[in-house]
């Protein structure tokens, strides 16, 4: 067992997401770096200071714009939309991993005889189309059901088909305008040796083992506890996960992590050994303010941010309005080894204007010049990111 001060846990949290110091991740190839590493970030339509997938990456890549996502996306099809945590965005290459899950909506669909000329139909029209969105084809009538993944279908027929196929592997999302999603048939874009390459686990447990081990690599450490950071495992109850954590550590693949002032053990990758070496150093590290996404890999345990920081954080944005305690999308505030607070923006594209509404900064925080200064720079690289030449403070 490794033991870290509380301070040297942060401080491997934020090395580890390239958040501490000079950047990790340039450019385009910095933000495909950072994926790979992940595993996953997660995506989410809401676009009013930048989608979350984008803003997961502008924190840690130097240089990063939003088009560099969409042509690693739908150009270079380096990375795809697939379910993992929830929806997400993830390495093309790991798409093999889930062939389970494509299965599953192939013997799902089939449950559904009536499903089979409807998928026909929609084949048809998209091998003489091209890449469709479900206003496109005219599928007549409804067709209600669950699909195999995680959403519900049903109010139209075109969306439950093209949901089916892109959720069974044949369909990938082709492109995207706003939050419309346009499919296409996988078999044009990706190499067959992806699509059609067997799943790589022969049995559920080993294929848990292998997710679990992701998401730890992917927050850095975690917790043998419930957790949002587990969400979209299949069948991963507590005896199972307990079961992956104690053969995962006595193969060595995982290492276990005490942490001064906690209870809970943690777990990281052994890959981290030499980052847990150096943080042990305690070498000084350059500070950096940054915005941090709302569905942020490092807060997929809202616990653990919590006790090692002593920032509590809820996404607000389906909470009543009368029931906020901040606003509809605010966005964590990092400075350094710290939270220090949260800041609601709202982008004005066409005018070219950054409008902050609100800076929370959380108590004992002291707005000295230093700080001062190092928010309104990250205030002002964020319009950037966003279009904007300008920045108002409400």
């Amino acid at each position: 067992m490794i033991t870290l001060t509380n301070r040297q846990a942060r401080q491997f949290l934020l090395l580890k997401h390239g958040l501490l110091g000079t950047y990790q991740y340039a450019g385009k190839q910095g933000a495909l770096a950072f994926v790979r590493r992940t595993g996953c970030i997660q995506f989410d339509p809401v676009d009013l200071c930048g989608k979350n997938a984008e803003l997961t990456l502008q924190s840690r890549v130097k240089g990063f714009t939003k088009g560099m996502l969409n042509e690693l996306l739908y150009l270079d099809r380096v990375l795809t939309d697939y379910p993992d945590k929830n929806l997400a965005i993830m390495p093309t290459e790991d798409l093999p991993y889930f062939e389970r899950y494509r299965a599953a909506a192939r013997q799902r669909a089939a449950a559904y005889p009536e499903m089979a000329a409807a998928l026909e139909q929609a084949r048809a029209f998209i091998r003489e189309n091209g890449a469709v969105c479900s206003d496109d084809m005219q599928l007549e009538g409804d067709f209600y059901w669950q699909s195999a993944i995680h959403w519900s279908s049903g109010t139209k027929l075109s969306r439950s088909v093209l949901e089916q196929m892109y959720s069974a592997g044949e369909l990938i999302i082709h492109h995207k305008k706003g939050t419309r999603k346009y499919y296409d048939l996988a078999e044009k874009h990706l190499p067959l040796s992806v699509l059609r390459a067997p799943d790589p686990f022969p049995d559920e447990f080993a294929h848990q083992q292998w997710r679990v081990a992701r998401r730890v690599n992917a927050v850095g450490l975690l917790a043998n506890r419930p957790s949002d950071a587990w969400l979209n495992i299949w069948g991963l109850n507590v005896a199972i996960r307990g079961e992956i954590f104690r053969t995962l550590s006595e193969e060595g693949k995982l290492l276990v992590i005490h942490v001064e002032g906690l209870k809970d053990s943690y777990y990281c990758n052994s890959e981290d050994a030499p980052l847990l070496e150096a943080v042990r150093q305690e070498p000084p590290r350059r500070f950096r303010c940054e915005l941090m996404a709302p569905l942020d890999p490092l807060l997929w345990d809202r616990k653990l941010i919590k006790a090692l920081f002593g920032f509590e954080y809820t996404w607000e944005i389906y909470t009543p309005a009368s029931k906020r305690k901040y606003g509809v999308y605010v966005l964590p505030l990092l400075y350094g080894e710290q939270f220090i607070g949260r800041v609601e923006a709202v982008c004005d594209r066409k005018a070219g204007i950054l409008t902050v509404k609100n800076i929370w900064y959380e108590d004992g925080v002291r707005q000295t010049k230093k700080l001062t200064a190092a928010v309104n720079g990250c205030l002002q690289r964020f319009a950037r990111f966003n279009g904007c030449a300008m920045v108002t403070i409400q």
